[in-house]
């Protein structure tokens, strides 16, 4: 069955990345589960050669992937709720948000960010499909509706006369399986003088960094700002301003308005960002190409490694349980005998066992009890944060490790 472009629809032919088989990456393992049959679906992304998106087939319908027990709690990072609370104050600056304003949020998780608006007094909703991160959301009284967004659910909120002034999503562009029905709710939604701003991991740092662990199954697409200018243009919005994050591994925010609307002029933001990718050949085959040798090479570095390691007696264990990090330990083969255990902050995650590896999930005090030698940081884009939080660990004399974009040992 030929494979055809989530956006544009062009048959497509050049592989990105194979990562072979791998299982759902959020989809940990209870402790009843363990000797039950798991699914693994084929982890490989393709390049459309017409707008360059590239992108990954859709094996399981976002009910499932996103479900009721959804692992994921974006307030258990302290750099994350520091982002999103700079973002509010810079946002209500520029736009003059007030008590007159509405701003809606998609995916808007567990109220990390729109808890901030709340306590502006800036009037919000949150539009999250999972059960379990809603409810906590409600608890921080952040108004939230459980659905998927799309054309049909922006019509809903439209017909309610619940319009945006300012539609935001992070990291969510690139978890739709239907591009153009999300961005063509965002058009029916967004106020007439409104602005969407839309944060996710930025294509280009990617393939720079051999940032291959940031494919999985629930991201459908990896994008950049040449795709998604033509995304949002094929359904009347224009990007018009662009900023260069440091967040997962180096993202973009776009921010996008109504075509009809001139009050915000195209900065120059927008036509340097364009010339930096198409300096880089992101609108050329080749680029593409090249990648996967590139993640080969980074997982022979990472098991010479960690055999060299362990037949030196070495401990290791992880720390965090990120599903970027099971994209990795999965295409690498990496089970508990190399890596004892992980750790992870969030309550939701310990007592089970990561996807595939069945490597078990501890909490942190565990890191302290057993003293390893190595540690490695499974969500390196946190990795300045979590080195500190884990500046204890060098009284027995341990040492960080980062998979990507090369092993990198730290003392």
């Amino acid at each position: 069955m030929s494979l055809h472009c989530r956006f544009c629809n062009t048959p497509l032919t050049q592989s990105f990345c194979d990562l072979g088989m791998s299982p759902l990456s959020n989809a940990n393992i209870q402790p009843e589960q363990m000797n039950q049959m798991e699914r693994f679906y084929p982890l490989h992304a393709y390049v459309c050669n017409k707008c360059w998106l590239v992108q990954l087939d859709s094996f399981e319908a976002p009910d499932h992937i996103f479900d009721a027990d959804y692992a994921y709690f974006s307030s258990y990072s302290d750099s994350w709720l520091a982002h999103a609370n700079a973002y509010v104050e810079q946002m209500t600056r520029r736009w003059q948000l007030d008590d007159n304003s509405h701003v809606v949020e998609i995916a808007s998780n567990d109220g990390y960010l729109l808890q901030y608006f709340v306590a502006q007094g800036i009037p919000v909703l949150g539009v999250e499909p999972t059960a379990n991160t809603a409810s906590v959301a409600r608890a921080k009284n952040v108004p939230t509706l459980e659905k998927f967004f799309g054309v049909a659910t922006a019509t809903e909120l439209a017909n309610e006369g619940k319009y945006a002034d300012l539609l935001l999503g992070n990291n969510v562009l690139a978890h739709v399986p239907n591009l153009n029905d999300f961005v063509g709710g965002m058009k029916i939604l967004l106020k007439g003088d409104g602005v969407i701003t839309m944060e996710f991991p930025h294509l280009l740092q990617l393939i720079r960094n051999n940032q291959f662990d940031t494919i999985y199954h629930e991201h459908f697409s990896y994008l950049s700002f040449i795709t998604v200018e033509q995304v949002f243009a094929a359904h009347g919005l224009t990007l018009f301003d662009v900023e260069e994050l440091s967040t997962h591994g180096g993202s973009l925010r776009i921010y996008a308005k109504h075509k009809e609307d001139k009050t915000k002029p195209v900065t120059d933001a927008v036509t340097a960002l364009k010339l930096k990718e198409v300096e880089a050949g992101l609108n050329e085959a080749a680029v593409y190409s090249s990648f996967a040798e590139q993640v080969r090479e980074t997982k022979r570095g990472l098991l010479e490694f960690l055999i060299e390691a362990k037949r030196n007696g070495k401990s290791i264990v992880g720390y965090g349980a990120p599903a970027k990090g099971n994209t990795l330990l999965n295409y690498c083969g990496v089970r508990s005998d190399f890596i004892d255990y992980t750790v992870d902050r969030s309550p939701h995650k310990q007592g089970t066992f990561l996807p595939g590896t069945h490597i078990p999930i501890h909490h942190p005090e565990r890191i302290a009890e057993t003293k390893p030698d190595y540690i490695l940081i499974l969500p390196w884009n946190l990795k300045e944060e979590l080195i500190g939080q884990l500046s204890y660990a060098r009284e027995w004399g341990a040492k960080f490790v980062l998979p990507i974009p090369r092993v990198e040992v730290i003392d």
